[in-house]
């Protein structure tokens, strides 16, 4: 993995698009997780909403439509934020702060 010297962004192989970037951070400690079989690493007081969408454009794919999505209140209203664990565990992500080791899974791209 490597920083985007513009904004310190972690990166994920592939420069995959994200579909939130960094302004400016200072003195939070990186946190390493996975997701979708990928090590990556958020910072820490990061939503798992935050730290996936630093590094990807969508959060899981609807269960209904197949239709990408993203998040859309941000306060756990909506529903529209659910992701698994590798283990199945479900976790509204805009209300679940990322943990060192997280295992994440959303379903996009082949993922499930």
């Amino acid at each position: 993995m490597t920083l985007a010297p513009e904004t310190k962004t972690p990166r994920s192989p592939g420069n995959t698009v994200a579909l939130l970037q960094r302004v400016a951070e200072t003195g939070r400690t990186p946190v390493g997780f996975v997701l979708n079989g990928q090590a990556l690493i958020a910072l820490a007081g990061d939503t798992v909403l935050t730290a996936v969408l630093t590094h990807t454009a969508q959060l899981r794919r609807s269960e209904f439509s197949g239709e990408p999505r993203a998040g859309f209140c941000m306060m756990g209203a909506c529903q529209d934020c659910w992701i698994t664990t590798e283990s199945g565990q479900r976790l509204r992500a805009c209300g679940t702060f990322i943990e060192e080791g997280m295992r994440l899974v959303t379903g996009a791209e082949g993922h499930e």
